[in-house]
């Protein structure tokens, strides 16, 4: 998938350009398949219920607090909409109408695959626990040499040490 940010003559194509880029990212990758795994009894219209959890979750992603958020928030951002294929976003009744519907093994499923989704994109399960691992705790804000083993240079805030080392 190829992605393409640019200007365009419209004042405003979006609010949420980096969400829209992180949730393409999301689709390309497949990061959300395992919310089709959970399969809510209900009927669906227009928007099946993984459609709807993967609002949900792109309404908490823009920093929702709740789903009545998500009509001011979310309804006319139509850059945002079309990176889900549809003209426009679920409302918020019906979302809580999916959330309500939830079972106990829904809820089961929604924990499994929401593990599937963060255990495949993290660093940590990722990491070969078998090396050493290196935590850095010197605060001192003292300058360091450019032969020091790994030396970045950090911000401390109000701390001014002089080059010299006085």
């Amino acid at each position: 998938m190829n992605l393409e940010i640019n200007f365009t003559p419209e004042l405003i194509n979006t609010h949420f350009a980096p969400l829209a880029v992180l949730f393409a990212h999301y689709q390309d990758k497949k990061c959300l398949e395992p919310l089709q795994q959970v399969r809510i009894p209900m009927r669906s219209r227009y928007f099946d219920p993984a459609e709807k959890l993967i609002q949900i979750l792109l309404s908490l992603l823009a920093g929702c607090e709740t789903l009545s958020e998500m009509t001011g928030r979310l309804k006319h951002e139509q850059g945002l909409v079309s990176l889900i294929g549809r003209d426009h976003f679920a409302d918020q009744s019906s979302l809580s109408r999916t959330l309500d519907a939830l079972t106990l093994k829904n809820i089961d499923e929604l924990r499994s695959s929401s593990g599937q989704i963060w255990k495949s994109r993290s660093w940590v399960m990722q990491r070969d626990w078998r090396k050493f691992l290196w935590l850095d705790y010197d605060l001192s804000a003292l300058p360091c040499g450019p032969t020091a083993e790994q030396a970045m240079k950090g911000y401390f805030a109000d701390k001014k040490t002089p080059m010299d080392g006085s």
